[in-house]
């Protein structure tokens, strides 16, 4: 089974800053990941969090032509059924919804390593699913 590697807002913020301290974590990270060609994912909705104005956005758009192997995971239909299940079983608010987005494409891939800042929230939302891990940076 190949497994997928999901940014969360915080791992994709760390490769959009380079002075942080953890950017070495997350790039190796992606490494693991690229080497046996492993799907490296971020939702949508996480990159909305990121885009904040013409300087923000240009940040983001360059480490996503730099890192040009991260897909993209738009929110349709299919995605959106993923995010209800994370969230239902969480007894999870809207609040939760990004955090949920991010269990989504790493449920959709049949399994994946959650890369995040955020790991308590993250293990609730994917508590359900044994073959999603979360990985704190």
């Amino acid at each position: 089974m190949t497994i997928a590697l999901v940014l969360d807002t915080e791992a994709l913020s760390n490769l959009t800053r380079h002075q942080d301290g953890r950017l070495a974590e997350v790039r190796a990270a992606l490494e693991a990941a690229r080497r046996p060609q492993r799907d490296v994912i971020t939702p949508a909705v996480i990159l909305a969090g990121r885009y904040r104005g013409p300087g923000h956005n240009q940040v983001v758009d360059s480490c996503l032509s730099r890192e040009s192997w991260i897909k993209v995971r738009d929110t349709d239909r299919a995605s959106a059924r993923f995010v209800g299940a994370a969230l239902g079983p969480a007894r999870a608010h809207s609040t939760d919804m990004a955090d949920a987005h991010a269990v989504a494409p790493a449920v959709e891939a049949g399994g994946a390593v959650m890369l995040t800042g955020d790991r308590t929230d993250l293990r609730r939302l994917a508590a359900s699913y044994p073959n999603v891990h979360v990985r704190p940076i």
